[in-house]
């Protein structure tokens, strides 16, 4: 009871940590996205005559998307997805984060660490919170441990000090990449669905030709209107999933990498304070 009580400590979270059923973040964007297909895209103002079954009004972009036809709606809905786990992205990593500058923090850890003031690495720790400052205190707790640990010897008590840490960081790691795959598919679906739309727009404008062999000018320009429509469209989610995924990556990266740099310190320190058991 008292060791699961000591280790409480190195799992507790603080904050928002993420929105772990994704697929309701999903469903809300699905429903978001038709709403904004039909009422704001498919608003009577936006075309001639007051109805949305006619041509969009001379340089109305709300009404040109509109007759992109129906795979906008789900073009919108990746859109508004990649846009909603942004912010689910930053508001997490946020947290995870800290309170503190991630770099003073490592600094002051490695400063207390080198005049072997556990305490205050300690309270650091408590100071900054969220995924750094429980990694830090798990591999802190080991390393008291260690110090009043018999019968092991040196190179194990280091060793077990760098598993601690290790596995506080893997125990961390399910919050920081929660949600990242979805915003890497969301890279490739958007471009695979505006190419989805793009096809059937051209289908569209080559049966208009087909037809009566001249074809109708309107369905052979709709149906061009509507492949360009869904190729912006889908491009556009494409490039905020990528800017998206890279942005939220890199710094998950600069966090473990900081985790790592304290982490090695710590090791380090013990080896360098502690005489052979």
């Amino acid at each position: 009871m008292a060791n699961s009580q000591k280790a409480a400590p190195a799992q507790k979270k603080q904050g928002f940590t993420g929105v772990r059923a994704a697929i309701w973040i999903i469903v809300l964007c699905f429903i978001a996205g038709v709403c904004f297909f039909e009422f704001v895209l498919g608003n009577p103002d936006n075309f001639q005559g007051g109805d949305n079954a006619n041509a969009p009004l001379p340089g109305n972009l709300l009404g040109t998307i509109y007759k992109g036809g129906i795979v906008v709606p789900v073009i919108i809905t990746l859109l508004f997805t990649v846009v909603a786990l942004s912010v689910e992205r930053a508001l997490a990593l946020s947290t995870a984060h800290g309170k503190g500058k991630l770099a003073k923090f490592v600094q002051d850890v490695k400063a207390a660490l080198a005049a072997n003031d556990l305490a205050k690495a300690q309270q650091l720790c408590d100071k900054q919170q969220g995924v750094v400052g429980n990694v830090v205190s798990a591999s802190l707790k080991t390393y008291k441990e260690m110090e009043t640990a018999t019968g092991i010897k040196k190179e194990q008590k280091i060793s077990k000090i760098q598993q601690a840490h290790e596995e506080a960081v893997q125990l961390e790691m399910p919050t920081l990449q929660m949600n990242m795959p979805i915003l890497a598919t969301l890279v490739t679906l958007g471009t695979l669905t505006a190419l989805f739309g793009t096809v059937v727009g051209m289908i569209k404008s080559f049966a208009a030709l087909a037809a009566g062999g001249g074809g109708d000018s309107l369905e052979l320009s709709t149906g061009i209107s509507e492949a360009l429509v869904n190729t912006a469209s889908g491009i556009l989610t494409s490039w905020c999933a990528v800017i998206a995924y890279n942005f939220y990556s890199n710094k998950i990266d600069k966090l473990t990498y900081a985790l790592d740099e304290v982490g090695y310190t710590i090791a380090k320190t013990y080896e360098a304070n502690h005489e052979e058991a």
